[in-house]
């Protein structure tokens, strides 16, 4: 399933990757960043209702300067202390800032955070290319878009949605800024089980890939 994963990400299509049973034992909607529109957004919101977010290669976002929010807010008291993830206890979490694009008008909308996203992925793929797009003259931060660094070592180091999907995207040559969400379930609160969220993947014709196989193709792959 990973190598038609890596085919629908080639295609700008939206699949579903789960991480493990160990971790977070969630589901989430990836979709390229270039290729997302509002009506991936609104399947996002409507569909997986999780926080939407833009997980970006670490490469480019040393290059762009994006920082860990952790790193931020350190000294204020409210940072976060290592060991605090209860499901992944030796890495810290993978959030940035968070942003709007100067474009957009509140940021929220389904229209807004598309064009958000799209943008963040030209700064990516210039930042991977050596280029130097300023990234301040078209994003103000705080936003509506929450930016995730992925680990520098990426699944060596950390294999969580952030890393899986950089994994993906990187594995099909497309760049590496993927925009995903958290499926979550209505009647009992919790994430979507792994069972429902295949049967969502079997309705909507969608891609299901799970991180075991991921890791396994890119450690040999890559």
């Amino acid at each position: 399933m990973i190598e038609k994963a890596i085919d629908a990400m080639k295609r700008g299509e939206m699949i579903l990757i789960y991480d493990f049973d160990t971790r977070e034992g969630e589901t989430d909607f990836a979709i390229r960043s270039d290729a997302i529109t509002k009506d991936h957004i609104r399947m996002m919101r409507k569909d997986g209702g999780g926080l939407i977010c833009t997980a970006i290669h670490p490469g480019a976002a040393e290059k762009i300067g994006l920082p860990f929010a952790s790193e931020v807010l350190e000294g204020t008291g409210f940072a976060e202390k290592n060991g605090a993830i209860p499901y992944d206890p030796k890495n810290h979490s993978s959030f940035s800032i968070w942003v709007n694009h100067k474009d957009t008008f509140t940021g929220i909308t389904d229209i807004d955070r598309a064009l958000t996203a799209n943008r963040l992925s030209a700064h990516v793929k210039s930042a991977m290319n050596g280029g130097n797009l300023n990234f301040s003259s078209e994003f103000r931060t705080p936003g509506h878009m929450a930016l995730l660094r992925a680990n520098e070592k990426l699944l060596d180091q950390r294999q969580g949605q952030t890393e899986l999907s950089i994994a993906i995207a990187g594995l099909a040559g497309v760049t590496p800024c993927v925009t995903i969400c958290e499926m979550l379930d209505d009647e009992t609160g919790k994430a979507l089980s792994k069972e429902d969220a295949i049967e969502y993947a079997r309705k909507h014709n969608m891609i299901f890939v799970g991180g075991e196989e991921i890791v396994e193709y890119w450690k040999d792959n890559h």
